[in-house]
């Protein structure tokens, strides 16, 4: 069979394509032995010979010489060997070019699905490529449509998915709209890259901070952990490495025009930043922010804390429905139990810290406790 065309589109693919012919005609060998055998029934073994020179493709069918045959599909006895040619020895190869009339239609056939195949997969390999270092960062896009609970965006050559559970709690998503995602994780399909997205990812927050403040960037200020509640509350521990940086003040700008900034893109949430600390009792009595704390109680064997605070701010350190401590305890990676101070004076663990106006006694013996 010859099909000058069909090398010429090949040196043509691999100029304009950058993909080495060579994988084309890899590629079309195995095929053409697999359409060959499924077309004709062939048992024998089929060799596919492709000479891009001549510009030729020829198919042979070869069986081994072999004095006693195991396989018929592909062994021949070295008597029939010898009916053919009285020189053939145990061992030798037989073969035989095989070419059906009509074969040629289905060559071209099979080349053509493997040279679309081929486009297919080099097309995925380098959309995947550009779109992997998206990943981990912040990305802005359109959003293309809205399908059931699911928003997908466009990233240019490829479509990123938002599933529900990376979506903050009560927004609205307009196709046509341009939005700021968080480029969650990058796998590669069959179909092309999968991309996922997400605005409800503390990642997300981590990243919004990182662009705003030139601190974070830097390396001087650290966000130490951060946990949220999509849509509600957003908490954040920060450290600096410059003891002349305030890792909060750097965080909420002059103003607060950096975290406003960040708030605004979250339409709204709530964020606490709080300056971590390395001791237990402090960390967590900042940590349920805003809420003022009096004393902290802690057992470190059980990793559990109690938190006294001001009867009239006890709503306030524990939330709506609970949020604010549980946001705490994420944050710390301590259980905490938030108590006022009327319920405290009748735990047994907190008998004698109280002066009789409420006031917590200065010369108590507080052990493993902390007063705020």
């Amino acid at each position: 069979m010859t099909n000058k065309d069909f090398f010429l589109a090949l040196d043509e693919l691999e100029q304009t394509k950058h993909i080495s012919k060579e994988v084309f005609l890899d590629a079309l060998t195995t095929a053409l032995v697999s359409a060959y055998k499924r077309n004709y029934g062939e048992s024998s073994a089929i060799d596919v010979r492709i000479n891009p020179e001549k510009a030729t493709i020829r198919i042979y069918a070869y069986k081994t010489v072999a004095e006693e045959v195991t396989d018929p599909d592909k062994e021949i006895s070295l008597e029939e060997a010898r009916e053919i040619k009285p020189s053939y020895q145990p061992g030798d190869v037989i073969s035989r070019e095989i070419a059906p009339k009509d074969f040629g239609r289905i060559a071209a056939q099979t080349a053509k699905q493997i040279i679309n195949q081929k486009l297919r997969e080099e097309e995925n390999r380098k959309t995947y490529e550009e779109v992997s270092d998206k990943e981990d960062k912040l990305s802005i896009c359109v959003i293309r449509r809205v399908d059931g609970n699911n928003v997908y965006v466009d990233m240019g050559k490829v479509e990123a998915v938002m599933l529900p559970s990376d979506q903050i709690a009560g927004e609205t998503y307009t196709p046509g709209e341009k939005i700021k995602v968080y480029v969650k994780h990058v796998t590669e399909g069959a179909r092309g890259p999968r991309i996922l997205v997400s605005r409800s990812s503390e990642q997300f927050v981590r990243k919004l901070f990182e662009q705003e403040v030139p601190e974070i960037a830097a390396g001087i200020v650290e966000i130490k952990n951060i946990v949220r509640e999509a849509g509600y509350r957003t908490k954040m521990s920060v450290a600096s490495s410059d003891p002349q940086v305030d890792p909060v003040g750097a965080c909420v700008g002059t103003k607060g025009v950096r975290v406003n900034t960040v708030i605004s893109e979250l339409n709204g949430e709530k964020i606490d930043i709080i300056p971590w600390c390395e001791d237990s009792l402090e960390y967590i009595a900042r940590s349920l922010s805003p809420a003022k704390v009096n004393l902290v109680h802690v057992d470190y064997d059980k990793k559990n804390a109690v938190a006294i605070v001001p009867d009239d701010k006890l709503s306030l350190a524990i939330g709506r429905g609970g949020q604010n401590a549980r946001l705490a305890v994420r944050l710390t990676g301590w259980k905490i139990d938030v108590k006022s101070v009327t319920a405290s004076k009748d735990m047994e663990e907190f008998k004698g810290i109280y002066n009789e106006d409420g006031s917590i006694n200065e010369d108590a013996d507080l052990g493993e406790e902390a007063q705020e």
